[in-house]
């Protein structure tokens, strides 16, 4: 297998895509599937396809394709699904609780161990059998628990604070909703999820057949 540090993000985001259509292909009951066939499906070339996965080795076969729900299973262990993770929601908010109310998660091997926010009103409350514990216990909690992964749906104005005593004991990978690009040293790995940055490359997207009919002019 290839070196994962040689390999493009770019190429690395589109796993994901391909493990969802795999799973979509063996509940109906498909067997093996080209890569023109699965380029059909999916939306990127077949090339793309051949290509990406030749990352990671050799797959497919010519004049049969891939079986899928052996190439489901590989892509599933280049993701690190073949292993589980523990996982804290720090905040409570909207986003905290539906990733909280998200089942599939728990389906993939992520397991929720406790949520926490500093709102009185929302300490003790349960989501999906999990008490939402006082912030002021983070701490002491990492402490005594393996926790694998952050998942962070703070205010910005908490978010390096809390990032701060999540590495300090120990979890080196947070997922991060905070509407800030956060500090961390080189060992821990961040995914940045700004709402409002999608949706602006949305409204931009909307927008670009005007905007380059008018640079044209």
């Amino acid at each position: 297998m290839s070196d994962r540090r040689q390999i493009s993000m770019a190429v690395v985001r589109r796993l994901p895509k391909y493990h969802r259509y795999l799973l979509e292909l063996i509940s109906n009951d498909v067997d093996r599937i080209s890569s023109k066939e699965l380029s059909e499906k999916i939306g990127f070339t077949a090339s793309q396809i051949r290509q990406d996965l030749n990352n990671f080795g050799d797959f497919g076969q010519q004049g049969y394709g891939y079986n899928v729900k052996e190439l489901y299973n590989q892509i599933g262990n280049i993701l690190g699904l073949n292993e589980t993770y523990n996982t804290i929601i720090i905040g409570a908010g909207n986003i905290g609780q539906a990733i909280a109310n998200y089942s599939n998660f728990s389906k993939l091997g992520f397991t929720n161990q406790a949520i926490f926010d500093k709102n009185p009103k929302l300490i003790g409350l349960k989501i999906r059998d999990i008490a939402i514990l006082d912030v002021e216990f983070l701490e002491d909690y990492l402490k005594k628990n393996n926790i694998d992964i952050g998942i962070l749906c703070t205010p910005r104005e908490q978010a390096q604070e809390i990032t701060d005593t999540l590495v300090k004991n120990g979890v080196t990978a947070i997922w991060n909703f905070a509407p800030i690009d956060l500090q961390v040293p080189d060992n821990v790995v961040i995914e940045n999820v700004h709402l409002s940055e999608s949706l602006l490359t949305l409204t931009y997207r909307l927008n670009e057949p005007k905007l380059l009919h008018d640079i044209k002019k």
